[in-house]
C-alpha cells in the first residue's frame, strides 16, 4: 500500500442504522477479469473483487469521497485513489496528507485525536476489499470464520517487513461462499511494537451499496469478541454522500494550508 493503514479500534463511532439497499445476488461462478487473472492475487480474492464490481472498474476511479456523521459534526473524507493524498474536514478542524507530509489545521486547538493515524484511517476501512490489491501484500488461506452456524472462508493478508508504519499487522478477509462478497474483516494492531499480536478484532461487512458500478459499504459494524468467537454487535458506523469520480481534485485541494502544522513526514 502507498499509505498502509495503521488500524486502531474505534469505539466512539455511533450513528443511526439505515436499511441496506437491495442488491443483485452474485452467483458462485463469478467470472474473473483478465486484468487480475494472474499470479499476484489468489483466485478467491479475484472473485471477491469481481463480486464488488471488479478491480478494473475500481482502478478506473480517481477520487473517493464520503461523509461520516458524528454526534456533533459531519466528517467529510476525500481521497485520491492514485496518489493516496487525502483530506478530512471536521469543522473547525481540517487534516490531510499532501503527498509528503500529514498536516493539521486546528487554529482553536480543539482536536484531541491523533491526525497521523486518523487522516486515512476510515478510508482503509471503507475501501475494502480493494485496498488489498495494493503492493507489498502477501496472501495465504485462512481458517474459516464461523458466525451463527455459517462458515466464511478466509484469506490471510500480511505485509513485507518494513512496509508501512506497522508491517507486523495481520488482516483476515472472510467472504460469503455463495456470493463471494466480503463479510468480515479481522485485524490486529501492533503500532509501536516489533512483536506480532494474536488479538484479532472483528468488523462485519453486510450492508453494501452500488456506487458507479462498485459495491461499497453503506455501513460497517464492530463486534465484541473472544478470540474467533464473534459476540454482540456495536452501533453501526454509517457512511453518507458517497461519491466515486474518474477525475482528480486539483493539487491545491490536498495542499498543506499556510497555518497548518506538520504532524508526520512521509
Amino acid at each position: 500500500m502507498k499509505r498502509i493503514l495503521t488500524i486502531v479500534l474505534i469505539l466512539g463511532l455511533s450513528s443511526c442504522k439505515e436499511v441496506a439497499k437491495s442488491e443483485k445476488k452474485v452467483g458462485t461462478n463469478v467470472k474473473t477479469e483478465a486484468v487480475v487473472a494472474n499470479e499476484r492475487y489468489p483466485e478467491a480474492l479475484v472473485k471477491v473483487f469481481d463480486a464488488h464490481g471488479g478491480l478494473k472498474n475500481w482502478k478506473g476511479k480517481r477520487t473517493l469521497s464520503f461523509n461520516l456523521p458524528k454526534p456533533k459534526s459531519i466528517e467529510v473524507h476525500t481521497v485520491d485513489l492514485y496518489s493516496r493524498r487525502d483530506k478530512v474536514e471536521i469543522s473547525p478542524v481540517t487534516m490531510g496528507f499532501d503527498g509528503d507530509v500529514v498536516w493539521l489545521l486546528d487554529e482553536q486547538g480543539s482536536y484531541k485525536g491523533n491526525p497521523a493515524l486518523y487522516h486515512n484511517l476510515m478510508f482503509y476501512f471503507y475501501a475494502m476489499p480493494f485496498v488489498f490489491s495494493d503492493s507489498g501484500i502477501n496472501y495465504k488461506p485462512a481458517e474459516d470464520l464461523v458466525y451463527e452456524g455459517k462458515s466464511y472462508p478466509g484469506i490471510h493478508i500480511s505485509y513485507n517487513d518494513g512496509v508501512g508504519a506497522s508491517s507486523k499487522d495481520d488482516y483476515y478477509l472472510h467472504y460469503d461462499p455463495e456470493t463471494y462478497k466480503m463479510a468480515w474483516l479481522g485485524y490486529t494492531f501492533t503500532y509501536g511494537s516489533n512483536e506480532k499480536s494474536e488479538n484479532v478484532r472483528w468488523i462485519h461487512y453486510n450492508d453494501w451499496i452500488d456506487v458507479e458500478g462498485v459495491q461499497l459499504p453503506k455501513s460497517i459494524t464492530w463486534h465484541n469478541y473472544e478470540g474467533r468467537t464473534i459476540k454482540e454487535a456495536k452501533e453501526p458506523t454509517v457512511f453518507e454522500n458517497i461519491s466515486l469520480q474518474e477525475t482528480s481534485r486539483p493539487d491545491s485541494f490536498y495542499a498543506k494550508p499556510e497555518n497548518a502544522k506538520v504532524v508526520l513526514k512521509d
